[in-house]
């Protein structure tokens, strides 16, 4: 997944394109992200939008799966505090 964060108000879409799949396998993906995004949003910064983009890989993955990386990628991106 890719992670792109800008200053705002807040808010969080998520994104899956076409090379993710059909429209079950997107929407699946966009489910996911949505539900590791829950795991880890009590810890989020509320002063800014953040886009998750759903790539190729998550196919198959669980949402337990991507709740590490997806914290990770928060850290690094300054989203999150440890």
């Amino acid at each position: 997944m890719i992670l792109f964060v800008a200053p705002g108000s807040g808010s969080i879409s998520v994104v899956a394109g076409r090379m993710v799949g059909g429209s079950v396998s997107r929407n699946r993906a966009r489910r996911i992200l949505r539900a590791a995004w829950r795991e880890i949003a009590p810890r989020t910064r509320d002063d800014l939008d953040v886009v998750l983009v759903a790539r190729r890989p998550i196919r198959g993955a669980k949402a337990q799966d991507l709740v590490t990386e997806m914290t990770d990628l928060a850290l690094d991106a300054g989203v999150t505090q440890s």
